[in-house]
């Protein structure tokens, strides 16, 4: 007897100033490679009664306490277009976002769960596989990764819907999901067979 999946895709960070040409934070072109390969994911999880969470990074305009003040210029500031969810997943987002199974969360560090509620919403459903999704690949999805790991949970990674403005940090990440966290890394043929 086989045990039953309970799954959930983690949208993570994939904004306007994330992923736009004139994005406060950009990585570029890697992040609007991915665009139709998220909103693809996102739409059949949605549309297969699966929960899916929009881990979405906040920060507050003149905070000069954060630990990323150091590191990054403004970016996905509160109440701006750059929060925004970047092209057509923000199209998907609109379309769906009052069903039950479609969840917004604000994070304020890189990990989805550092300071949210997100283990209580995966724990109230019975989840137990996370799907990750996003940008980028060797920051916000890699400590989402990791803590998620460490909460016992199955993951699987989408390499064809994960980006970095770094490449070698792209591919460090992916080989680091599968080899050390022992995640299934993901292309769009082998999520089809599974």
């Amino acid at each position: 007897m086989t045990a039953i999946r309970r799954r959930a895709l983690i949208n993570v960070d994939y904004t306007y100033d994330f992923v736009a040409v004139d994005g406060a934070l950009t990585c570029g072109q890697p992040g609007q490679a991915i665009e139709g390969r998220m909103a693809e994911l996102t739409r059949e999880f949605i549309e297969n009664q699966e929960l899916v969470v929009f881990a979405i990074d906040l920060h507050k305009q003149g905070d000069t306490l954060h630990p990323e003040t150091k590191l990054f210029p403004p970016h996905n500031i509160e109440g701006t277009a750059g929060r925004r969810l970047y092209g057509a997943l923000d199209g998907v987002y609109q379309t769906y976002k009052d069903k039950d199974n479609v969840y917004w969360m604000d994070k304020t560090r890189y990990s989805a769960f550092v300071g949210t509620d997100l283990e209580l919403v995966l724990r109230a459903r019975g989840i137990t596989e996370l799907h990750l999704v996003g940008v980028c690949t060797d920051i916000c999805v890699l400590h989402t990764a990791v803590d998620a790991y460490n909460k016992g949970f199955e993951l699987a990674i989408h390499a064809d819907a994960v980006a970095s403005f770094d490449p070698e940090g792209h591919a460090w990440a992916l080989q680091h999901f599968k080899g050390t966290l022992g995640a299934a890394v993901l292309q769009q043929k082998e999520e089809e067979q599974r």
